[in-house]
């Protein structure tokens, strides 16, 4: 009986770590099942420590399905060591600031974001959310560090302020706002003027899940077996639709970046921000088809970028072109003044000095 329990965990666990190749426009409910890929992995850990201390014959099961599920075992959980960043790489920063709210930790959530900003002295900076009352007073302190900025807002309404913006030390030569349906996201390119090249930087805040603080509770008292067991299968009905109709929005959203990266791709691409998805998911599989994922082709660990409890993922993603070599793609979590922890990564334009 153990064994053909640990057999249907490898099964599910191989079938739902494989669920990013479906797309949520033809398969809503569906895509949804990446979420819980490390579920069935712990699952399979504690059958292999059960097997190696009972019957250690029978591990051969547990380490089968590590590695018919390597590929998304990779892609969730990437192990690279630290590389050498060479002379000349650009640091990148990614980060949604939640509106400088702080995190409701701080109640100059601005200055914590700002001086975070200036320790790390990152050559360009894509923030989400950038989005205030007061733009040019924030403008006159990142002028402190970055020479250009710019912000494009996304949706200011009684419902929502949203924005996307850019502070560089490389000249901002355009802007372009990538058009598809979104009532309050959205996704900018700007070109820069890196030396002798033009660099193209995608700032992105996807579809995000639409639950409210009401959702969120409900869903962790899921997880903690809080809630009364009649209402649970109603309860997570209605999540899993929630989350299933953003990811069919979202995933036209991604469809029409990646063709935007695909169609200027004689340029150096960078595509960054907040996917509001998690690694294993038809919002990275489709991106990565076309681009590098900088924190699985460079990352350390799980790399946890969105820091609330009962949600942790990596929702937040640097991509970047094959004009590009990525390094030390991270996600900083010494900081903590938004929901989302910051994602750094070093980037070498290919065939420069």
């Amino acid at each position: 009986m153990l064994a053909g329990a640990n057999i249907a965990t490898v099964v599910v666990m191989c079938l739902v770590g494989y669920s990013d190749r479906v797309n949520p426009a033809d398969h809503p409910l569906l895509s949804t099942v990446g979420m819980t890929f490390p579920f069935f992995l712990l699952a399979n850990l504690l059958f292999l420590f059960f097997w190696l201390t009972f019957k250690w014959r029978m591990a051969w099961i547990p380490i089968a399905g590590f590695f018919l599920s390597y590929v998304p075992i990779s892609i969730y959980m990437p192990i690279h060591p630290a590389q050498d960043v060479p002379d000349g790489a650009i640091k990148l920063l990614s980060y949604n600031v939640c509106a400088y709210g702080g995190n409701y930790k701080y109640d100059n959530g601005f200055e914590v974001v700002r001086d975070y900003l200036f320790s790390e002295a990152p050559d360009i900076v894509c923030l989400q959310e950038d989005a205030d009352s007061w733009r040019r007073y924030v403008f006159k302190d990142y002028e402190q560090t970055f020479a250009y900025n710019d912000t494009l807002v996304l949706s200011k309404n009684s419902e929502s302020f949203n924005a996307l913006g850019i502070h560089t030390r490389f000249p901002i030569v355009r802007r372009e706002r990538i058009p598809y349906a979104s009532q309050a996201n959205g996704s900018v390119a700007w070109w820069l003027k890196v030396g002798g090249d033009t660099l193209v930087v995608v700032n992105n805040h996807f579809e995000s899940c639409h639950l409210n603080s009401a959702d969120r509770r409900q869903y962790r008292q899921i997880l903690k077996g809080e809630m009364e067991r009649d209402s649970v299968p109603a309860e997570s009905r209605l999540l899993l639709i929630k989350l299933a109709e953003a990811n069919a929005r979202r995933s036209a959203q991604i469809e029409a970046v990646r063709r935007y990266a695909e169609a200027h791709s004689r340029y150096p691409v960078i595509v960054c921000g907040d996917f509001n998805d998690n690694p294993i998911s038809y919002s990275r599989h489709a991106m990565a088809g076309t681009l590098t994922d900088c924190f699985v082709a460079t990352g350390k660990g799980i790399g946890l970028s969105f820091n609330q409890k009962a949600f942790s993922f990596r929702i937040d993603h640097v991509f970047c072109s094959d004009r590009l070599t990525p390094y030390n793609c991270t996600v900083d979590r010494k900081i903590d003044a938004s929901d989302h922890y910051p994602v750094l990564c070093w980037l070498k334009i290919n065939g420069k000095e």
